[in-house]
């Protein structure tokens, strides 16, 4: 799969095309269960104030209006205790107008993380962090997939970037993005390779893959020493940078990024240098405008997945007694 690229041929895989193609083709799926008299509903909890929580709550809501499906925007206070959150998640689990929901992370100090996740329904779960979802993914059984891990793997599918035997190397470990994604791209037959902070020989590992994965959330962390010749680059990091003379070092004093720094005082950046894979790698994902995007995507497609199964499963019971 390697071979000597040149610049003109690094390729931006673009994330936000193929979101589209993805909603556009949602929107059959949609259109059947409205017949039905049927509105998928998403319910999105956010706990706080941390301006980015409600940036991507705000984008998920508006994907939602859209696709005319069902929002519920449930906004808590971070003084709320673990016991309140999960009676809030417990009234979603009983509403049947609800399909899906979605507990913005991170949640403030103090509250129980993985006890939240574990109390959303497994069948409403769109995040897909519930254990027994992650159980069945483990398995190689049908369920609900976390959306960003989803998304990468349809965008290599959409871009025909070959899966089955290559080598894809992830740099991150966590249950939202590097372990899932490590399951779901060996059930597409890759040989997968998972890093973090204690890897050894980090760049040397790295230099192996045929797709290599950044997913730590350091800015710039994988430089041109990472990558190999013809490498597929999947940048899952946006780091925001208020710093303008490590905007000017990343991303060079004539770039557009440091006149759209001037303008907003911050610029987004990825977990790749962002002029590391120029005559490196044979295809590439933009922060923003990659895998941002796709994470909506699914996110929608999963609330329209648990929606039908859902219905689907309320259908068989009757017959079952």
């Amino acid at each position: 799969m390697n071979a000597t690229k040149t610049e003109a041929t690094t390729r931006r895989l673009d994330g936000r095309k193929a979101a589209r193609r993805i909603l556009e083709e949602l929107e059959e799926r949609i259109a059947g269960l409205a017949r039905q008299g049927l509105v998928p509903g998403l319910a999105a909890v956010l706990v706080g104030e941390d301006p980015a929580s409600r940036l991507y709550v705000g984008s998920k809501t508006r994907t939602c209006r859209k696709l005319a499906l069902h929002s519920r925007l449930v906004e808590l206070p971070d003084s709320v205790t673990t016991p309140e959150l999960l009676a809030v998640i417990g009234e979603l689990n009983r509403d049947d107008e609800i399909d899906g929901i979605l507990v913005q992370l991170p949640l403030p100090a103090g509250i129980d993380t993985a006890t939240v996740q574990a109390a959303v329904h497994p069948a409403k779960d769109v995040d897909g962090f519930h254990p027994l979802n992650a159980g069945k993914l483990a398995q190689g059984r049908p369920g609900l997939v976390p959306c960003t891990p989803l998304g990468i793997v349809r965008l290599l599918e959409r871009e025909r970037v070959p899966v089955e035997g290559a080598h894809a190397v992830i740099v991150g470990r966590s249950n939202i993005v590097g372990k899932p994604l490590a399951q779901l791209l060996l059930a597409g037959h890759a040989t997968v390779t998972v890093c973090h902070s204690r890897t050894r020989r980090l760049e040397e590992v790295c230099r192996s893959a045929d797709i290599l994965v950044a997913a730590v959330g350091r800015p710039a962390l994988v430089g041109r020493d990472f990558l190999s010749p013809g490498v597929v680059v999947v940048d899952v990091g946006v780091n925001r940078l208020e710093d303008r003379e490590q905007v000017r070092r990343l991303f060079g004093d004539d770039s557009p990024r440091l006149e759209s720094f001037d303008r907003r005082g911050s610029a987004l950046v990825g977990d790749v240098h962002p002029r590391a894979p120029r005559g490196v790698a044979s295809a590439v994902t933009p922060v923003p405008g990659g895998v941002g995007p796709l994470t909506i995507a699914m996110l929608m497609s999963n609330t329209v997945q648990a929606c039908e199964s859902r219905r689907a499963a309320s259908r068989r019971r009757p017959s079952e007694g």
